[in-house]
Parts: C-alpha cells; sequence; structure tokens
C-alpha cells in the first residue's frame, strides 16, 4: 500500500513527497479517476464516506451514452452535441458539451480496460438503445436497467485490486469535513473516522461526492447525497453557479409500512417511464385519473410536465408533500396476467419486498429529487476557482447539462472530467490558478468567505494532527445579507418557529423550493432557512456537536448550507427555464399555493 502523510489512527503513515492526488467520493468519478492515477503511476487515495458502492452511480437504471467508432446508422458526435443542447434549454457551456461528446468513446474503452462489460447484440456489437430527446440509439447499457450497479461494481473490483498492488490506498468510512490549504491552494483534508477527527496530506484534491438529493422529501438518491462536497467547496471559496436547476423524476416510489419482512430494500426505487410507456396511469388519493387535465399527452407528457402536473395537483388539494398512485393493474389486464413480471422482474421483485402487489394494487409515488444540474463551476480540465481543487460528476458544474440534464449523459460527465482532471494533475498544472469555464451569471460569488482565517480555527480539531507549516483550515462560509432583503415575519405573535429537523428542512424544501415555485414561497422559505442557520451554525468549525465528531450534525450543516445557496438562486432568477419551473412567471398558468404551516401556533 502507498504510504501518505496522515494522522489516520489506522496506522497509515509515510513521508513520501512524491505527488499524490486525494478523491473524495467513490461514485464513478471518483472511482475511474484514482484508477487512471494510479495507471499513470501516481499515488491515489480514495477516500470514502461509507462503502466503495454507496453512491448515485449504484442506482443508476439508465445507461451511457456515447458516440462510439461504429455508431448506429445517422448518428454522430456532432449529432449528440445538438441533443445535449436542446436538451439543456440553451443554457450550456458549448465546448464542455463538444468535449464530452467527442471523447466519449475514449472513455467507453476505459471502462472496458477496467472491466466493466456492455450489452451486445447477437453479433457481438454493442446493444445501443434510444432515450427520448436522443436522435440516434446511442445508449449503452450493462444488465439492462442495471448499469450503474454493473459499472460501479467493475469499477470497485478494479480499485480492490489496485489497492492490493499499492498504486491505490483506500480510506472507507470517512466522512470529509474540511478542505486545507497552504497559502491558499489546497493541500489536503480534514476527515472524521471511527469517532475520530484527522487529516491528511495531497498535492491536490478531486472532490467526487454526487449530489444533494437527501434536500427534499422524496428522492431518487441513496442516504449518502448529502450535498457534502459542495459544502467543502463553497467554504474553501470556490465559485458555484446554477443551483437552481434541480431535476424531479415523476415517480419514485413512496416507501410504505407493509414491507416484506427481511426483504433487501437497498435504497430508493424509481419507476421507470416505461411502465407509463406500457399503459401504467397516474390517479390521485380519490381514485380520480388526473393528468389529462393538465396536458394533452396525460401520462406520456414529457418528464419535468408530468412532475409538475403532480405537484401542481398535491398543491391544489393542500398536501404539497403528499403522493399520488401509479396503476399498473391497466397493463396486466390489457396484456394478460404475468405481463408485468415477465416486462418489468426487478420492478416487480423490488415492489414485492415493499409490501405492494402492483398487479393487484396501485403503487404510492410521487415526484423526487433526482439531479442537480449546478454545482461547484469549474472549467474544462475540472479545476475549480481554488488551486489544488477539482471536482468532477454531478457535484461539478460543468456546463454540459445546462439547465435540463439530456437522459444517459451524466455518468459520461463523470467519466469525461474525472479524466481530464486526472490529466491536469499530471501535467502538473494543479499549482496555478484556475479559473471556472462559466462564472456565475451575477458576476458576483454566490458565497462570501473570510478574507483571512482566524487563528482559532484549527484549534477546533479534536485527536492527532499534522499539519504543513503554514497550513490551515478553510474558513466557514456565511449568507449573504445583502443579496436579498429578510421579508416581514409571517407567523403570529404567538407563533413559535418549528426547530430544524432534517425531515424539517426536506419538507421545507419540496413545499417551498422544489417542483414549483413562487417568489413568495422562496422567500418565505429563505426565511426560515436563515433562522435554522442561527441554531446549526453551518457557518461555524467549532459548534458542538460538530466538534465532537458527529457526522450526521455536519451533514445536516452541509444540507442547510445547499439550501440556502438553492433558494438564493431560485429567487435571482424570476423566470422559468429548463428545470426549474415558476409558476409565477406571468407566462406560466397560476399555481395554487400550497396549504403548508411553517410555524407551530
Amino acid at each position: 500500500m502507498s504510504t501518505f502523510p496522515t494522522t489516520d489512527p489506522a496506522g497509515h503513515h509515510g513521508g513520501s513527497t512524491q505527488r499524490r492526488l486525494i478523491v473524495v467520493g467513490s461514485g464513478i468519478a471518483g472511482l475511474y479517476a484514482a484508477l487512471l492515477a494510479g495507471e499513470a503511476g501516481v499515488p491515489a487515495v480514495l477516500v470514502t464516506k461509507g462503502g466503495l458502492g454507496e453512491s448515485n452511480t449504484w442506482y443508476a437504471q439508465g445507461g451511457i451514452s456515447a458516440v462510439l467508432d461504429d455508431p448506429a446508422p445517422g448518428d454522430t458526435a456532432a449529432a449528440h452535441i445538438a441533443d445535449t443542447l436542446a436538451a439543456g434549454a440553451g443554457h450550456c457551456n458549448e465546448a464542455a458539451v463538444r468535449a464530452m461528446c467527442t471523447e466519449a468513446r475514449r472513455d467507453i474503452a476505459g471502462l472496458h480496460r477496467f472491466g466493466v462489460l456492455f450489452d451486445a447484440e447477437p453479433d457481438g456489437g454493442p446493444a445501443l438503445g434510444l432515450e427520448a430527446a436522443h436522435s440516434a440509439p446511442r445508449i449503452l447499457h450493462a444488465g439492462g436497467d442495471a448499469t450503474g450497479a454493473r459499472v460501479s461494481h467493475a469499477l470497485v473490483r478494479a480499485v480492490l485490486d489496485r489497492q492490493a498492488r499499492g498504486s491505490i490506498s483506500i480510506i472507507a468510512g470517512a466522512h470529509v469535513t474540511a478542505l486545507i490549504r497552504d497559502g491558499g491552494r489546497v493541500t489536503g483534508v480534514q476527515y472524521l473516522r471511527e469517532g475520530r477527527t484527522c487529516t491528511l496530506a495531497g498535492s491536490a484534491v478531486l472532490l467526487a461526492t454526487g449530489g444533494a438529493g437527501q434536500l427534499f422529501a422524496q428522492t431518487t438518491n441513496p442516504a449518502v447525497a448529502t450535498a457534502d462536497g459542495l459544502a467543502l467547496a463553497v467554504r474553501a471559496g470556490a465559485e458555484v453557479a446554477d443551483l437552481e436547476f434541480f431535476q424531479f423524476h415523476p415517480t419514485c416510489l413512496v416507501r410504505t409500512t407493509a414491507a416484506t419482512p427481511g426483504a433487501a430494500q437497498d435504497g430508493p426505487l424509481l419507476i421507470s417511464e416505461a411502465v407509463r410507456g406500457d399503459g401504467a396511469i397516474l390517479l390521485d388519493a380519490g381514485g380520480r385519473r388526473f393528468m389529462r387535465a393538465y396536458h394533452p399527452d396525460a401520462e406520456l407528457a414529457p418528464r419535468d410536465v408530468v412532475s409538475r402536473s403532480i405537484a401542481l395537483h398535491l398543491a391544489k388539494v393542500g398536501d404539497p408533500n403528499g403522493h399520488v398512485y401509479l396503476d399498473a393493474r391497466v397493463i396486466e389486464q390489457e396484456r394478460g396476467a404475468g405481463y408485468l413480471a415477465w416486462r418489468f422482474p426487478t420492478l416487480t421483485q423490488k415492489t414485492l419486498d415493499a409490501g405492494i402487489d402492483w398487479t393487484r394494487e396501485p403503487v404510492p409515488v410521487a415526484p423526487a429529487a433526482h439531479y442537480w444540474m449546478g454545482g461547484v463551476a469549474t472549467d474544462l480540465s475540472a479545476r475549480t476557482s481554488v488551486p489544488g481543487l477539482y471536482a468532477a460528476g454531478e457535484v461539478a458544474r460543468t456546463g454540459v447539462h445546462g439547465a435540463n440534464r439530456l437522459a444517459s449523459n451524466s455518468l459520461l460527465e463523470g467519466l469525461v472530467f474525472g479524466r481530464r482532471a486526472v490529466e491536469d494533475f499530471l501535467a502538473g498544472s494543479s499549482a496555478g490558478p484556475s479559473a471556472p469555464a462559466l462564472p456565475p451569471r451575477t458576476g458576483e460569488r454566490l458565497a462570501s468567505s473570510a478574507a483571512g482565517v482566524d487563528a482559532h480555527a484549527t484549534t477546533a480539531l479534536s485527536g492527532p494532527r499534522e499539519l504543513p507549516s503554514g497550513s490551515e483550515v478553510t474558513q466557514p462560509w456565511s449568507v449573504r445579507r445583502d443579496v436579498h432583503p429578510v421579508p416581514e415575519p409571517i407567523q403570529s405573535a404567538t407563533a413559535r418557529p418549528t426547530p430544524f429537523s432534517r425531515e424539517a428542512l426536506r419538507r421545507l424544501m419540496t413545499s417551498h423550493a422544489g417542483v414549483l415555485r413562487t417568489g413568495t414561497l422562496l422567500r418565505e422559505a429563505a426565511l426560515v432557512l436563515e433562522g435554522w442557520a442561527a441554531v446549526v451554525r453551518p457557518d461555524a468549525v467549532d459548534a458542538e456537536p460538530v466538534a465532537s465528531g458527529d457526522a450526521a450534525a455536519h451533514e445536516d450543516r452541509n444540507l442547510l448550507l445547499a439550501a440556502q445557496l438553492l433558494v438564493a438562486d431560485a429567487l435571482r432568477r424570476p423566470d422559468s427555464l429548463g428545470a426549474h419551473y415558476r409558476s409565477d412567471d406571468p407566462e406560466e398558468t397560476p399555481v395554487f399555493r400550497p396549504k403548508v404551516s411553517l410555524f407551530h401556533d
């Protein structure tokens, strides 16, 4: 195993001066980048807060889009570029899109090299699928609807193999809580592991921590998606952008208490659009089919339209955090008994595990937070605005997705820009300053970080520490108070604010900053978030129980910070664009205001 300077109690010590890359996160971007660095002879340290397989990548049912050397008839990289730009609603960085689409085949070959096998046609060629908004079949799958799991499994095996050879080191169960800087440049990380605070030095850090689906009451993301990388970067002073663009999937299973005892419910369950394509319909709590009232294509309307229609219907009945029902019984009645089990074997088993026989009863579903298009702003080499800090995958905002992600481009983005980060690191340019490809629209920083570092900032660290001379832990970030005026209090004289909890935060974000948004709702959300921030203190490094090693408290602070940033960006954009839908946009149909109380009477 490679040696590296650290205070990890697991016994990893060493004094090598060789350049090393710290990769935080074990989704497709992090695993692939660590493998490429190790393959190039550069020691890589992979740090993950859970197991190596705990990531959004594992749960990705879709595939990976790519125009290969032998593409489908008529398909070209130029067509892939055009499709991506169209889906992004005119908000993409064309240079980033061009890089991703033209280099895709290179990284598909890289996956093959690390043991990933894609589904093939009988003649041995790749089985290319066609998905919505793609002009030609170009989607690679592995195991049908299990692409993410198959890719993740293969890359994890490759990482473990390289660990055995000594080219990659792994620190699992480590929750990174701060970035360490020396002279303004990132030179390591601080993390919690087994209740102890430790530090790890490196030449540069690549954030590959995924998204933040846990901001919302319903999400397709696993429990680890708590905005950790975004918060780390913001506290380090990195630029972020486009945080108002959060994509929602319309039909995610709402868990019930009737789950089969002992059944493996390994995370969120997205009910594919293919089920509606085969004839399933959406019903409200009264058993009424409602989609026809919102769009002529009813259940077959575009994904964002279906999500908004469900949210609007729930808002009208005063239950913005509620759910509707997906009725697949009509498919079984039309196609014959056993069709659902044949056509959707995985979904059939997983719904049974959740205590639902979808051949006999409807499935409770709700729109779910799926993918964050915004994130830490990067250039084409995955460099952030902070020297020594890279970002790739969902945590990054490369500009590839614009205002709305094209299906199956997310895994590809993680591959291409994870590799580009390693290439830049190997070239040695990470020591110099970098600039995001697309700075925030307003030309202002979305977050303010302290110009200097208080002397007490590092004294909050518990446990043994070994910091290079002159190093400093990045200063906390605080919400700008001058960007949006605080509205008048909306509670009565006798009301008291709802106390902070992760559940309260998720309900607030769903009802006030989710699929449907208005200026009034967003301002109310900002007010409540400010109140919570005064207690939870997302801008403090020495707050209890944070300093005591409570990883959940760090996640809460990260989520609250991300919520404030998202709401601020949503307020800045009064018009609807892509996944950001303002129902008070003059060109949009007015929406009923949800009947939800933010305060206890």
